[in-house]
C-alpha cells in the first residue's frame, strides 16, 4: 500500500509518499480502506519532534480518519466487511495511508447521513472541544465563552460544541474579517479583533463588565495576554495549544484575585486512558451531527499523495476550518 512516511524527525517537506507493507490481522483487529484523513497540526509537531509524545521510526502521521471495513481479525467483531467508519489512531498514527489496521474498540460505526470527509475531521478536533468545555470546563447553560483563534478547526469546533451545550452568549477572536465572518457563520454570536490594542475592553462590554466564563486558547503568545484579564469570578481559562509560536507566562496573583482555573487540555492522554467516557462523547458528536447542531467546515481536501502541501497550509496559518486527505 501507498503512505505518507517520517523517517527522521525533520520539516514535514521531508515527508517521503512511497510503498509500505501490509501485515496479517491479529484477533481484534480490523483492516480500513482509508478514504479521508482530517490534518491537524499536532500531526506536523509530531513529524518534527516537537510533540510531548514522540514516535519510533519509521513512521505514518495521522490521527483521525474515515473508510469501509475491508477485513476483520478472529471471529466476534462487531464489524463486517463493507462496513463505514470512523477511527481514531491516536498518537500511534497510521491514518496518512491507504490502509489502517485498528482495535476494533477505536471504530465507530458512521450513520448515512455524515459524509467521509466529514467524518474524518471530527475525533480530533470536536473530541477536543467537547471534553475541553465538558470534562475540563464544565461549562452550564446559560454561561459565556471567547473562543480565540475561532476560524480555525477546533475553534469553529467549539463554537459548535458551545451552542450545542447551551451556551447564552459565544465571543469569536480572530485576525481578520473574513475570519470573523467566517466564525459568525458557524454560529458565534459575535466576533472581534483580537489584533487591537486591549480588546479585552470589548469582551468585557459585552459580558455587562463580568468578563466571560470560559475562554478557549489554542493559540497563546499575545491573545493570552489580553484574555487572561477578560475572565469572570471563578472562570476558567482551557490552555489547548500555542500555535502563535510563542508559550506565555502568567502571573499566578491574576487567578488568586479573580478566582479563576487555569485548565490544562491534554485530549490524547484522557482519550486513550479513559476510552470508555471518551467514546461516549465520541457517539455524543455522532449524534448532534445527525441532529444538525453540528455541521464540520472541511474548507480544502488533497490527495493523499499532497500530504506535504496540506501540512504546510497549517504550519503557517493559511487554513480556516478543517484540511482532509482524501484516498482515491
Amino acid at each position: 500500500m501507498k503512505a505518507i512516511v517520517c523517517h527522521a524527525f525533520a520539516p514535514v517537506d521531508q515527508l517521503r509518499y512511497e510503498d509500505v507493507p501490509s501485515r496479517a490481522l491479529e484477533q481484534g483487529e480490523v483492516r480500513i480502506a482509508v478514504k479521508a484523513a482530517g490534518v491537524n497540526f499536532p500531526d506536523s509537531l509530531k513529524v518534527q519532534g516537537l510533540y510531548q509524545v514522540k514516535p519510533e521510526l519509521p513512521w505514518i502521521p495521522g490521527t483521525e480518519l474515515s473508510g469501509v471495513v475491508m477485513e476483520t481479525g478472529g471471529s466476534g467483531s462487531p464489524f463486517k466487511a463493507g462496513d463505514r467508519v470512523m477511527g481514531i489512531a491516536g498518537n500511534d498514527g497510521g491514518a496518512f495511508a491507504q490502509e489502517i489496521i485498528l482495535n476494533e474498540h477505536r471504530l465507530l460505526p458512521l450513520p448515512d447521513s455524515l459524509g467521509f470527509e466529514d467524518a474524518s475531521v471530527l475525533p480530533v478536533v470536536y473530541g477536543t472541544s467537547l471534553y475541553a468545555l465538558k470534562q475540563r470546563a464544565r461549562l452550564q447553560p446559560g454561561e459565556t465563552v471567547l473562543v480565540l483563534g475561532a476560524a480555525g478547526g477546533v475553534g469553529i469546533a467549539t463554537i459548535q460544541i458551545a451552542k450545542a451545550m447551551g451556551a447564552r452568549l459565544v465571543i469569536a477572536a480572530a485576525s481578520t474579517p473574513a475570519k470573523r465572518a467566517l466564525a459568525i457563520e458557524q454560529g458565534a454570536d459575535v466576533a472581534i479583533d483580537y489584533t487591537k490594542a486591549d480588546w479585552r475592553n470589548e469582551v468585557k462590554a459585552l459580558t455587562d463588565g463580568k468578563g466571560v466564563d470560559v475562554v478557549y486558547d489554542p493559540v497563546g503568545g499575545d491573545a493570552f495576554d489580553e484574555a487572561v484579564r477578560a475572565i469572570a469570578w471563578a472562570g476558567r481559562y482551557l490552555v489547548i495549544g500555542f500555535t502563535s509560536g510563542r508559550i506565555p507566562t502568567l502571573k499566578v496573583n491574576m487567578p488568586l484575585v479573580k478566582g479563576y482555573d487555569v485548565v490544562g487540555v491534554r485530549h490524547d492522554v484522557w482519550r486513550d486512558g479513559w476510552w470508555d467516557e471518551s467514546q461516549k462523547n465520541l457517539e455524543q458528536i455522532l449524534a448532534w451531527c445527525a441532529e444538525g447542531k453540528l455541521q464540520p467546515l472541511v474548507t480544502a481536501s488533497y490527495p493523499l499523495e499532497r500530504a506535504v502541501e496540506a501540512l504546510e497550509s497549517i504550519t503557517t496559518r493559511q487554513a480556516s476550518g478543517k484540511i482532509v486527505l482524501t484516498v482515491a
